[in-house]
């Protein structure tokens, strides 16, 4: 069992974890201006470093619980408005009469505020849920045993639910809803597939926290409402 002598007691590696969590999910949303085509697929860059945000949350379930987990989420979604935060106010400030890039940093930085609203409320729900059915599985049926499981079916209902939130409020009148449609599927099979693949390597992660913390979390009793983020 996870040593928790003291519930408030963050340990270096919970905060290490917790921080690349924060920089995965800020650079993933820079990357989005990107598109890219993989074979017949176009994809946004940032779906290259998004997934692992869910894999740095799943081992944070899986050791820490879900109330450090939701602590987690809560502390990228703030860290990730407060640089969209920030980076509105460098746009606003008058440039210097040497400043020529006032365009390119508005086409790279300056996101509609609609695609914005998509994205973090899609981000909070997803992460949310794959927190919750993945604390559950592990809480209700295999206790510490069968986190592969745990890792995908969880992936696939955060991803499945991040998808159905972005594209729809982000994209509604703009794209057909086939389109949409296609897109969430797309999304969602693609990043569960991408967990999938790199499985082996969250499996050595989740083995050597488990030595370095002493065990790993139990869930039992706890509340799953989102909003009690002092429950840490």
């Amino acid at each position: 069992m996870y040593k928790d002598n003291n519930r408030h007691a963050l340990s270096p590696t919970f905060l290490i974890l917790t921080v690349v969590f924060c920089i995965c999910l800020v650079v993933a949303n820079l990357m989005e201006i990107k598109t890219v085509s993989i074979g017949p697929l176009a994809l946004t860059a940032g779906v290259v470093v998004f997934p692992l945000s869910y894999i740095i949350s799943d081992c944070i379930v899986e050791i820490y619980g879900f109330r450090r987990a939701r602590f987690v989420i809560w502390l990228g979604f703030s860290m990730n408005l407060l640089v969209c935060i920030l980076l509105q106010l460098g746009l606003w400030l008058p440039g210097d009469a040497q400043w020529h890039g006032q365009e390119a940093m508005e086409l790279i930085f300056g996101a509609v505020p609609r695609i914005l609203l998509a994205s973090f409320t899609a981000f909070i729900c997803g992460s949310m849920v794959n927190a919750y059915v993945m604390s559950r599985m592990k809480a209700g049926h295999t206790g510490t045993r069968g986190f592969s499981a745990r890792a995908i079916i969880s992936t696939l209902w955060g991803e499945g639910t991040d998808s159905c939130i972005f594209f729809p409020l982000a994209f509604a009148g703009t794209f057909p809803w086939s389109v949409i449609g296609s897109l969430i599927v797309t999304q969602t099979l693609i990043k569960t597939l991408y967990e999938i693949l790199i499985l082996p390597v969250t499996l050595r992660i989740v083995r050597r926290l488990r030595v370095i913390e002493g065990g790993d979390a139990d869930d039992t009793g706890i509340s799953y409402k989102w909003w009690k983020i002092n429950e840490i």
